[in-house]
């Protein structure tokens, strides 16, 4: 599969935000698998856009992104798949056919910024750029909403 990524410390608040976002495109198949009604993952998905998703989005865009310019392809690409995953959370239209589409669109969307975007990103920003990263993020870890593992 190749050798790991060796992420900036800067990045690496970041990075782990990814993980969990990995995570929650496998609750998602996972609860499919086990037949989990969709409105019960639907709202476990739209608490962790709530707590999560769109705080790392805001970073991301206000901090990160800079660094490469708006008009860098890569950067385009970014912005336009969290407005995509945006309206896959908020919208109406069929629940099972968004839910997998988050899915999917999600773990395509972290491996993309993983794979190319913050490398690209850790070669090019200074340390001052790196540190504002890092200051933005939260110190809290993440934590989880239990209330209905339906996952387990």
């Amino acid at each position: 599969m190749g050798n790991p990524i060796k992420r900036v410390e800067e990045l690496q608040d970041l990075s782990r935000d990814h993980h969990q976002g990995l995570l929650l495109s496998w609750k998602i198949r996972t609860g499919f698998k086990k037949e989990v009604d969709p409105n019960r993952i639907m709202k476990y998905v739209k608490w962790f856009f709530q707590n999560h998703l769109i705080e790392h989005f805001e970073i991301e865009e206000e901090k990160v992104f800079p660094i490469l310019g708006k008009n860098h392809e890569l950067i385009k690409r970014a912005i336009s798949e969290h407005r995509k995953l945006k309206r896959l959370i908020v919208g109406t239209h069929d629940l099972e056919l968004r839910l997998n589409s988050i899915e999917e669109q999600l773990e395509k969307h972290i491996r993309f910024e993983e794979r190319q975007l913050f490398n690209e990103v850790q070669q090019v920003a200074t340390k001052v750029e790196l540190v504002q990263i890092r200051k933005a993020h939260s110190e809290d870890k993440f934590i989880d909403n239990l209330k209905d593992p339906f996952w387990v």
